[in-house]
């Protein structure tokens, strides 16, 4: 019985200090919120369809221990995807939020025929860091995607959109934890954008 005292009076005595030592701080010090307006994300869908751009980076932030990024992304019509549409990300992960269109998108870890995208592309440079494409994905499973749903894709997970009706828009959140993607802020956003943030 003594013993059982002395070790819960030990576990009082440890516990404030543990309590203490194991006090979580915010991951982002000091860091501000970012704000992005409709506006602004309309101007990145009008230069996608005017320049046929599939893949638009808006914003990377580092928000402490990781980066997230916000891509725009405009996908015209396909019957059938060509040689090597599968694509894999190595350390970036990827969630889909459809905005409008409907497509069937094919997810799964087993690639076939991969083959490593080159370091110089700029969606490697720029968005989505190192990973490969290949020609299909082993035992994959595919979704039906229209407007409200939700998509995650793990880093390592291969996609592929197998058909598109007519079109499909949607917003993309990447996260990436090593922060291998640089950062991109609203000047730079602008910078890009020009003349279409005002039409």
């Amino acid at each position: 019985m003594r013993t059982i005292i002395f070790g819960l009076l030990g576990l009082l005595t440890i516990t404030p200090a543990m309590a203490q030592a194991s006090d979580p701080q915010p991951s982002c010090t000091m860091c501000q919120g970012t704000y992005i307006p409709a506006e602004e994300i309309q101007a990145y869908s009008k230069k996608a369809v005017a320049e046929r751009r599939v893949d638009q980076q808006v914003r990377d932030i580092d928000i402490g221990k990781v980066h997230i990024a916000l891509g725009v992304e405009h996908r015209g019509k396909l019957d059938k995807p060509g040689a090597h549409a599968v694509a894999e990300h190595d350390l970036v992960s990827e969630v889909y939020h459809i905005i409008d269109g409907t497509a069937t998108l094919k997810l799964g870890p087993e690639l076939v025929n991969e083959k490593r995208r080159p370091a110089d592309e700029e969606t490697v440079r720029l968005y989505n860091g190192p990973g490969n494409n290949a020609d299909e994905i082993k035992d994959g499973v595919s979704y039906d995607l229209k407007p409200g749903d939700v998509v995650v894709i793990p880093a390592g997970t291969g996609h592929l959109f197998t058909h598109i009706d007519d079109h499909i828009d949607y917003i993309m959140v990447r996260i990436d934890p090593d922060k291998i993607t640089p950062l991109k802020d609203e000047a730079a956003s602008k910078a890009y954008l020009g003349d279409y943030l005002k039409k």
